[in-house]
């Protein structure tokens, strides 16, 4: 005879005995998971990888910092969709003034630029930072800069702007104070003593708007402008002559990128080395920003689709 508290212990024995069982056996399933590199929450390698191609082992992000200018919006959302369409990296746009551009890329928290004018307009923020970051060289080429009036203005040479202050209302009218553009023009009013005028500051697109405003009514007004340009395609305009050549002669745009970048994305550096393109491109994706009611995005990849050929030699060398 078996009595029921013996067999009750009994019970809850073998219970205990097949949760031990259970135990064991996910312990064996552990080991060898493990040890073919596998694990019952880990896909294996190839399976559900996001549109953001996996680099060695982990999702990076590729920085890209600018400043908001039309051309240089152009270029760095052109530079982003190849990064994310072409070659599989997230990447992400920072737009921020010019010393801090130079200097997030010298610091290495942002991985590159493709707007860095030279070599005049940035040549301090280069000398400054030289040392802290890899010069790739131009990406655009034939790049200008000076004061600019409408055509309809009867005023040739900025030797001429003194005579006339009154009906330019005794402005020039410029961009963001931490521009080269605008250093170079406080230059040009001490050399050609245009004290009669003030130089306005603002911004590459209150700058446009206020000659857009101008033209509207011909009235007289004076610029800081510069190719490439979607102003120079939307409207009639003429660069002043300036026989001092304080401006300088052509500028090119530069790739400019962090130490280590090589090593890090090798396959960015690479298409960062390569990407070089013409101020009619340039001006292509500007103007479809401005005239079409378009976002920079879409408009760069609109640009892409058009320009396949180009774009591969970018990504296969």
């Amino acid at each position: 005879m078996v009595y029921p508290g013996l067999f009750q212990i009994l019970q809850r024995g073998h219970r205990v005995k097949g949760v031990f069982l259970f135990i064991c056996f996910l312990g064996i399933i552990f080991i060898l998971a493990a040890l073919t590199g596998c694990s019952p929450e880990q896909a294996s390698p190839g399976q559900d990888d996001s549109p953001e191609e996996r680099h060695n082992g982990k999702e990076e992000t590729v920085k890209i910092v600018y400043v908001e200018w039309a051309s240089e919006v152009a270029s760095s959302h052109v530079v982003k969709t190849v990064i994310q369409e072409k070659l599989g990296y997230d990447c992400q746009l920072l737009p921020v003034t010019v010393t801090s551009m130079w200097e997030s890329v010298a610091a290495g928290d942002q991985d590159g630029m493709v707007a860095a004018w030279l070599p005049s307009l940035h040549e301090g923020y280069y000398e400054d930072h030289k040392d802290q970051v890899e010069n790739l060289g131009p990406n655009l080429e034939g790049a200008i800069m000076g004061l600019v009036v409408p055509d309809y203005v009867p005023v040739d040479s900025i030797e001429e702007l003194n005579e006339h202050a009154e009906k330019f209302d005794d402005k020039i009218i410029g961009i963001d104070p931490e521009a080269g553009i605008m250093a170079k023009t406080n230059q040009v009013m001490e050399e050609y003593s245009l004290q009669n005028f003030d130089l306005v500051t603002g911004s590459d697109s209150t700058m446009a708007t206020t000659l857009g405003n101008a033209i509207d009514k011909e009235r007289w007004i004076v610029i800081t402008g510069w190719n490439p340009h979607w102003k120079f395609a939307k409207w009639d305009l003429k660069y002043l002559q300036e026989p001092k050549n304080v401006y300088g002669d052509e500028e090119y745009i530069s790739t400019i990128v962090r130490k280590g970048l090589e090593e890090d994305m090798p396959r960015v550096y690479d298409f960062l080395n390569n990407f070089y393109w013409t101020s009619e491109d340039m001006e292509q994706v500007m103007l479809w920003i401005q005239e079409e009611d378009t976002t920079s995005r879409e408009a760069a990849r609109r640009w892409i689709d058009e320009n396949e050929v180009l774009v591969d030699k970018w990504v296969s060398q």
